[in-house]
Protein backbone atom coordinates (compact mmCIF):
# COMPACT_ATOMS: atom_id res chain seq x y z
CA UNK A 1 0.00 0.00 0.00
CA UNK A 2 1.41 3.36 -1.02
CA UNK A 3 2.09 6.01 1.57
CA UNK A 4 2.31 9.78 1.53
CA UNK A 5 5.57 11.64 1.99
CA UNK A 6 6.97 15.07 2.72
CA UNK A 7 9.96 15.66 0.44
CA UNK A 8 12.12 18.32 2.05
CA UNK A 9 15.16 20.15 0.74
CA UNK A 10 17.92 20.45 3.33
CA UNK A 11 19.90 23.69 3.07
CA UNK A 12 17.68 26.72 3.60
CA UNK A 13 14.64 24.62 4.57
CA UNK A 14 15.77 22.30 7.38
CA UNK A 15 19.01 24.03 8.29
CA UNK A 16 20.08 27.62 8.03
CA UNK A 17 21.42 28.53 4.60
CA UNK A 18 25.16 29.02 4.61
CA UNK A 19 27.38 28.42 1.63
CA UNK A 20 28.09 24.69 1.28
CA UNK A 21 27.26 23.54 4.82
CA UNK A 22 29.45 20.51 5.50
CA UNK A 23 30.93 21.00 8.97
CA UNK A 24 28.98 19.87 12.01
CA UNK A 25 29.67 23.16 13.78
CA UNK A 26 27.99 25.05 10.90
CA UNK A 27 24.80 22.98 10.95
CA UNK A 28 21.92 24.79 12.67
CA UNK A 29 18.25 23.89 12.23
CA UNK A 30 15.94 26.65 11.01
CA UNK A 31 13.72 27.64 13.97
CA UNK A 32 10.59 25.47 13.97
CA UNK A 33 11.98 22.86 11.55
CA UNK A 34 12.24 20.09 14.15
CA UNK A 35 8.68 20.83 15.34
CA UNK A 36 7.47 20.68 11.73
CA UNK A 37 9.13 17.30 11.14
CA UNK A 38 7.62 15.93 14.35
CA UNK A 39 4.12 17.07 13.35
CA UNK A 40 4.42 15.64 9.83
CA UNK A 41 5.75 12.30 11.11
CA UNK A 42 2.92 12.13 13.67
CA UNK A 43 0.42 12.74 10.85
CA UNK A 44 1.75 9.70 8.97
CA UNK A 45 4.04 11.33 6.42
CA UNK A 46 7.26 9.60 5.43
CA UNK A 47 10.06 12.15 5.80
CA UNK A 48 12.42 12.27 2.82
CA UNK A 49 15.25 14.79 2.58
CA UNK A 50 16.37 15.51 -1.00
CA UNK A 51 19.49 17.63 -1.35
CA UNK A 52 21.90 18.68 -4.08
CA UNK A 53 25.44 18.56 -2.70
CA UNK A 54 27.58 20.04 -5.45
CA UNK A 55 30.21 21.03 -2.90
CA UNK A 56 31.42 17.43 -3.17
CA UNK A 57 31.89 17.75 -6.95
CA UNK A 58 33.53 21.15 -6.47
CA UNK A 59 36.11 19.62 -4.12
CA UNK A 60 35.00 21.81 -1.20
CA UNK A 61 34.33 18.78 1.01
CA UNK A 62 34.34 15.03 0.66
CA UNK A 63 31.49 12.58 0.42
CA UNK A 64 32.65 11.29 3.83
CA UNK A 65 32.26 14.82 5.24
CA UNK A 66 28.73 14.98 3.85
CA UNK A 67 27.85 11.56 5.28
CA UNK A 68 29.23 12.53 8.70
CA UNK A 69 27.08 15.68 8.72
CA UNK A 70 24.03 13.64 7.67
CA UNK A 71 24.71 11.23 10.53
CA UNK A 72 24.91 14.19 12.91
CA UNK A 73 21.60 15.57 11.62
CA UNK A 74 19.94 12.16 12.06
CA UNK A 75 21.32 11.91 15.63
CA UNK A 76 19.97 15.35 16.52
CA UNK A 77 16.56 14.39 15.16
CA UNK A 78 16.62 10.98 16.88
CA UNK A 79 17.23 12.78 20.19
CA UNK A 80 13.95 14.60 19.45
CA UNK A 81 12.16 11.32 18.67
CA UNK A 82 12.17 11.89 14.90
CA UNK A 83 13.43 9.45 12.29
CA UNK A 84 13.94 10.29 8.63
CA UNK A 85 12.71 7.64 6.22
CA UNK A 86 15.36 8.55 3.63
CA UNK A 87 18.02 11.11 2.86
CA UNK A 88 18.77 11.28 -0.87
CA UNK A 89 21.62 13.40 -2.17
CA UNK A 90 23.25 14.26 -5.46
CA UNK A 91 27.01 14.87 -5.42
CA UNK A 92 27.25 15.48 -9.19
CA UNK A 93 27.87 18.54 -11.32
CA UNK A 94 28.19 18.50 -15.13
CA UNK A 95 31.30 20.74 -15.08
CA UNK A 96 32.73 19.48 -11.77
CA UNK A 97 36.36 20.14 -10.93
CA UNK A 98 36.48 16.65 -9.33
CA UNK A 99 36.40 14.28 -12.32
CA UNK A 100 34.75 11.42 -10.41
CA UNK A 101 31.59 13.54 -9.93
CA UNK A 102 31.59 15.22 -13.35
CA UNK A 103 28.48 13.90 -15.05
CA UNK A 104 25.07 14.83 -16.34
CA UNK A 105 22.91 12.76 -13.96
CA UNK A 106 19.19 12.33 -13.41
CA UNK A 107 19.42 13.00 -9.67
CA UNK A 108 20.51 16.65 -9.57
CA UNK A 109 17.47 18.85 -9.03
CA UNK A 110 15.65 20.09 -11.10
CA UNK A 111 15.74 16.52 -12.41
CA UNK A 112 13.56 14.10 -10.43
CA UNK A 113 15.93 11.15 -9.87
CA UNK A 114 16.26 11.49 -6.09
CA UNK A 115 12.51 11.77 -5.64
CA UNK A 116 11.77 8.86 -7.98
CA UNK A 117 14.27 6.67 -6.12
CA UNK A 118 12.54 7.36 -2.79
CA UNK A 119 9.11 6.85 -4.37
CA UNK A 120 10.17 3.37 -5.55
CA UNK A 121 12.10 2.39 -2.44
CA UNK A 122 9.54 3.56 0.10
CA UNK A 123 6.38 2.80 -1.93
CA UNK A 124 5.27 6.45 -1.90
CA UNK A 125 2.17 7.77 -3.66
CA UNK A 126 3.53 10.92 -5.35
CA UNK A 127 0.12 12.53 -5.85
CA UNK A 128 -0.65 12.32 -2.12
CA UNK A 129 2.74 13.80 -1.23
CA UNK A 130 4.23 17.27 -1.14
CA UNK A 131 7.64 18.91 -1.50
CA UNK A 132 9.13 21.88 0.32
CA UNK A 133 12.12 23.73 -1.09
CA UNK A 134 13.68 27.15 -1.35
CA UNK A 135 14.48 27.30 -5.07
CA UNK A 136 12.71 26.92 -8.39
CA UNK A 137 14.77 23.77 -9.06
CA UNK A 138 13.07 22.11 -6.07
CA UNK A 139 9.61 22.84 -7.49
CA UNK A 140 10.67 21.68 -10.96
CA UNK A 141 11.97 18.38 -9.55
CA UNK A 142 8.73 17.86 -7.65
CA UNK A 143 6.62 18.53 -10.73
CA UNK A 144 8.74 16.17 -12.86
CA UNK A 145 8.29 13.41 -10.26
CA UNK A 146 4.51 13.89 -10.11
CA UNK A 147 4.47 15.22 -6.54
CA UNK A 148 0.99 16.48 -5.66
CA UNK A 149 1.93 19.87 -4.24
CA UNK A 150 5.18 21.83 -4.33
CA UNK A 151 5.82 24.62 -1.85
CA UNK A 152 8.58 27.15 -1.26
CA UNK A 153 9.83 28.72 1.95
CA UNK A 154 11.55 32.06 2.52
CA UNK A 155 14.25 30.74 4.89
CA UNK A 156 16.74 29.95 2.13
CA UNK A 157 17.53 31.77 -1.08
CA UNK A 158 15.65 34.91 -2.16
CA UNK A 159 12.64 33.83 -4.23
CA UNK A 160 12.38 35.30 -7.72
CA UNK A 161 8.90 35.94 -9.14
CA UNK A 162 9.23 32.95 -11.51
CA UNK A 163 9.75 30.57 -8.58
CA UNK A 164 6.84 32.04 -6.62
CA UNK A 165 4.59 31.75 -9.69
CA UNK A 166 5.38 28.04 -10.12
CA UNK A 167 4.92 27.06 -6.46
CA UNK A 168 1.55 25.99 -5.08
CA UNK A 169 2.17 28.33 -2.12
CA UNK A 170 4.99 30.16 -0.39
CA UNK A 171 5.48 30.11 3.39
CA UNK A 172 7.76 31.92 5.80
CA UNK A 173 9.29 28.61 6.96
CA UNK A 174 8.84 24.84 7.13
CA UNK A 175 6.72 25.03 10.28
CA UNK A 176 4.21 27.40 8.67
CA UNK A 177 4.06 25.09 5.64
CA UNK A 178 3.54 21.97 7.77
CA UNK A 179 0.80 23.65 9.79
CA UNK A 180 -1.00 24.67 6.61
CA UNK A 181 -0.74 21.19 5.08
CA UNK A 182 -1.94 19.51 8.27
CA UNK A 183 -4.84 21.95 8.65
CA UNK A 184 -6.05 20.76 5.24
Amino acid sequence: MSRKAAFIDRDGVLNEERAFVHRIEDFVFVPGAVEALRALKSAGYALVVVTNQSGIARGLYSEADYLALTGHMRELLAAEGISLDAVEYCPHLPDAPVAHYRLECDCRKPKPGMLRKAIRTLDIEPGASFLVGDRLSDVEAGRAAGIGRCFLVRTGYPLPDEAVAQADAVYDDLLACARSVLAG
